[in-house]
């Protein structure tokens, strides 16, 4: 039986040309798809590698050449040499920097200048050389003199017997400068600066004080302490008191310390007011001056912040030397600018029974310590 043959099978059909453009536009689109990422890719590394190429080189030129330096901020200058930065210094191993040896009288200047500054918490100044001091001391003296209103007040700085500082008052600055007598014998050199209060009411002119006064019953009424009489009703005195208690300062006050707050008399804190009792002799000579420019030859110190809040610290002036004053016995220099000779002073009345000699009895029987009680403005 012959076998039967197959149908020829014709060639194989290829796709339309509609379908190939179709399945080549699908490659396309996913080669271009996966060439997208890889671009992605190369350049997020690209980017990683160069961001800790610029680390690495900044950390080696920090290293190697640059010094960090930290400084504090400059504050009151209290000391007769200015205050040297303090600078932190970090270098490499192999170029450490030697930082300069202060001499034992620079050291005890910027410690000085430190426990100072700590105390300090608003307006304080900046140093400035304290070799400028003399030189401003002698023209605000001379430039008083010459002023008409002044020679009629008859002023003179020109020694006077047991009277070893004059006291120069800025009213229109709130500061005291103390001067000591200089080489030709004129009180024009600066020994210290006292942050102060006075007002519109305080006297210009040329005064000798009369008396002083351990407490002194003031308007309100009300008290302060260590008074110093400058002339008729206007007293140098402490912020004043409700009471006759250490405990009962009149504590909005005494935040007002360096503006012009009082009704005449000059306020000031209680280590600086204490030191005008205890060290300037009845008949030391006082001039009262208006510069709002110029606080003095050594510039105006800072103040004190008291917390109105705190009633456990809130009645005490900080710089009161009496043991039961809760403050910080680091409070108790208060925040005055101090010759050298000015230090060496107070560190030897310190030490040698002078200032405790003259502390007011601790009383702490205050009544009031409270701010809504009127009290005096003097």
């Amino acid at each position: 039986m012959p076998q039967q043959k197959r149908p020829a099978q014709g060639p194989k059909r290829r796709p339309a040309p509609a379908a190939r453009n179709s399945n080549m536009q699908r490659r396309r689109a996913v080669s271009r798809k996966q060439n997208r990422r890889v671009h992605a890719l190369i350049t997020l590394i690209f980017c990683i590698a160069v961001f800790i190429l610029v680390c690495a080189g900044c950390f080696l030129l920090v290293k190697t050449d640059g010094t960090i330096t930290n400084k504090p901020n400059q504050s009151q200058g209290d000391s007769s040499s200015a205050a040297p930065d303090g600078a932190d210094s970090t270098t490499d191993g192999d170029s450490q920097q030697e930082q300069p040896t202060m001499t034992e009288e620079e050291q005890r200047i910027a410690d000085a200048t430190a426990t100072a500054s700590a105390n300090c918490t608003k307006d304080a100044p900046q140093v400035v050389d304290p070799a400028l001091w003399d030189e401003r001391g002698k023209a605000l003296m001379e430039q008083l003199a010459a002023d008409e209103f002044y020679q009629s007040e008859g002023l003179k700085y020109s020694a006077k017997d047991g009277c070893p500082y004059m006291i120069a008052v800025n009213r229109a600055a709130s500061t005291v400068t103390v001067l000591a007598l200089d080489d030709e014998g004129n009180y024009t050199k600066p020994y210290m600066a006292m942050v102060c209060s006075g007002g519109a009411d305080t006297p210009l002119g040329f005064f000798a004080t009369p008396v002083n006064y351990d407490w002194r019953l003031l308007a309100g009424p009300s008290y302060g302490q260590y008074a110093t009489r400058i002339w008729d009703s206007y007293l140098f005195h402490t912020v004043p008191y409700y009471s006759q208690h250490k405990d009962d300062i009149e504590y909005d006050q005494f935040n007002q310390l360096g503006t012009q707050a009082s009704l005449g008399c000059i306020r000031l804190l209680v280590c600086d007011v204490k030191w005008i009792y205890d060290n300037c002799p009845i008949g030391t000579r006082v001039v009262i001056y208006d510069n709002a420019d110029d606080p003095g030859p050594m510039g105006k110190p800072g103040t004190i912040y008291t917390d109105p809040t705190d009633e456990s610290k809130r009645g005490w002036d900080p710089t009161d030397p009496d043991s039961a004053n809760p403050w910080d016995a680091a409070f108790r220099s208060g925040t005055a600018i101090r010759s050298e000779a000015a230090w060496n002073e107070w560190n030897d009345a310190q030490n040698d029974g002078r200032w405790n000699g003259s502390i007011n009895p601790t009383d702490l029987q205050g009544w009031s310590t409270d701010s809504s009680v009127e009290g005096t403005r003097g």
